[in-house]
């Protein structure tokens, strides 16, 4: 039995996320049917992560076993041949059993994207969120900075979120700038349900200056996501990179470099 582990991108606008359902379709379904006569056998994917409906990935991970040898090439190329153009494979590789999509990552990353300015956009339609009034990203950032560490981020989860703990480490909370496009990169060991989002929610509220940077130290202590901004659309999200020990040597990013982002690709 061979381990394989597959980088996985996805324009999520037609699905209902990542995790099949009946009568909806859904990344996995659609990734499993293709797979599946490559692997000349029925196929179930683990992903690194459970994306929702509408959000899009450049970075997602998934493995599957299979008992059938095949080449790199067959999976990517086999796979793509069958796939709808909203979804890609683009890569894969054989790793020891003991390698999990999901519980062998150490952190992961979401990046959400913002088009700042006063007219809709043709080409970013359905991939980034449009925000008419101006943002201060300055702003922004101060209440980011009050957010990262390890924290109770109740006041950011979903009412139906189902994890455990609401205690997670945030390493990483940036916004940044680059001519009209604005985006909040967030790192963390592991995500809630929606608490990109509402963090986003949060940083729009005070980007816009409805709320000063100070509400983010307000929200996050009062625990209660009743207190919370809006949540924000989930067309503007992306599942950006899965970060793994470097002893498996997963392939890091191909393709869809930024502005700002050329000095950034690099190992998973």
């Amino acid at each position: 039995m061979t381990r394989i582990a597959l980088g996985i991108e996805y324009q999520g606008g037609h699905y209902c996320g990542w995790q099949s359902q009946q009568s909806v379709p859904s990344i996995q379904s659609a990734l499993q049917s293709a797979l599946a006569p490559v692997a000349a056998a029925p196929v179930q994917l683990t992903a690194a992560g459970r994306t929702d409906a509408g959000v899009h990935s450049l970075g997602q991970v998934a493995h599957f076993d299979c008992e059938h040898e095949r080449s790199t090439s067959a999976w990517v190329l086999g796979a793509n041949s069958s796939l709808p153009a909203d979804i890609s494979v683009t890569w894969a590789m054989p790793v020891p059993q003991h390698f999990h999509a999901r519980y062998a990552a150490t952190a992961r990353t979401y990046r959400y994207l913002l088009l700042n300015r006063r007219a809709r956009s043709a080409l970013a339609a359905g991939r980034a969120l449009l925000v008419h009034r101006a943002l201060d990203v300055a702003r922004m950032q101060a209440a980011a900075h009050m957010l990262l560490g390890e924290h109770d981020f109740s006041a950011f989860r979903a009412a139906e979120c189902q994890a455990k703990s609401p205690i997670r480490r945030l390493s990483q909370l940036d916004v940044r700038r680059h001519g009209d496009w604005v985006w909040v990169e967030v790192t963390a060991n592991a995500f809630l349900h929606h608490m990109v989002r509402n963090l986003v929610g949060l940083l729009l509220a005070v980007g816009r200056g409805d709320a000063p940077p100070e509400r983010a130290a307000e929200q996050l202590a009062s625990r209660r996501r009743t207190t919370g901004e809006a949540t924000a659309a989930a067309h503007g999200l992306y599942f950006w990179r899965v970060h793994y020990p470097a002893a498996f040597g997963l392939p890091g990013q191909s393709a869809m470099i930024w502005p700002g982002d050329a000095k950034e690709a690099g190992p998973a």
